[in-house]
């Protein structure tokens, strides 16, 4: 159900990880052997905490984790663990890339929202050939709090020049689902790295971008939690 007189949405906010490009296979890899040098028990459960969140902030949740060691040597170590070549690539999804093609076309302006570092986030838009269409990056350094907080993707839309309202989110993980919800924001999730289910707090769930019907987004009817 949707609710009638919602106004139509005019621009959208993109995560970069999980929703342009499939990175979890590489992701896991980067935690699990972090985890594994710190001889840190760990299982599949722990490994998703770090999905579309900066990992400073999960580990200032949690500081048993990795107790007795700072940040900037864990960021360090994975600095290192990230150069190793033997690491799964990181692969665009060819429907989200098609899916920003289609927007361009039409004049909408988006942006980007991401945990990532701006450095990787040049880098893979530019891989994309994308880049360009970009009216602005929001990057893990950009933001005092990363998701679930919403100031990420309140940044974005002051970017874009755009009421919250009016834009729409496209994210592949719980934490980011709720950032945008939080942020005022339509959210639509795609199943790159979780089920349907860890995603329904979405506006809508799709397999790929290219099933999504710009502009004809609506907001679900739902009581908050």
């Amino acid at each position: 159900m949707t609710v009638p007189d919602t106004p139509g949405p005019r621009a959208a906010l993109f995560d970069l990880d999980g929703t342009l490009i499939n990175s979890e296979p590489r992701s896991l890899q980067v935690w699990s052997r972090l985890l594994d040098m710190h001889n840190v028990a760990y299982d599949e459960s722990t490994l998703h905490r770090f999905m579309g969140r900066r990992g400073a902030d999960v580990l200032n949740e949690d500081p048993h984790l990795f107790p007795g060691v700072t940040w900037d040597v864990l960021l360090a170590e994975l600095q290192m663990i990230q150069a190793d070549p033997d690491l799964p690539p990181s692969e665009e999804l060819p429907r989200s890339v098609a899916f920003l093609h289609r927007l361009h076309a039409q004049g909408v302006p988006f942006g980007l929202v991401t945990s990532a570092g701006r450095g990787w986030a040049d880098i893979a838009l530019e891989r994309m050939g994308v880049l360009a269409m970009f009216r602005g990056l929001v990057t893990a350094a950009d933001v005092a709090e990363g998701k679930p907080d919403p100031e990420g993707y309140l940044g974005g839309a002051r970017l874009l020049g755009e009421d919250p309202a009016r834009v729409v989110v496209f994210e592949d993980t719980p934490a980011g689902i709720e950032a945008g919800r939080r942020a005022g924001m339509r959210v639509v999730a795609i199943t790159t790295t979780h089920g349907p289910a860890a995603l329904s707090r979405a506006d809508l769930v799709v397999d790929h971008l290219t099933e999504v019907d710009w502009p004809g987004i609506g907001r679900r009817a739902r009581p908050e939690q």
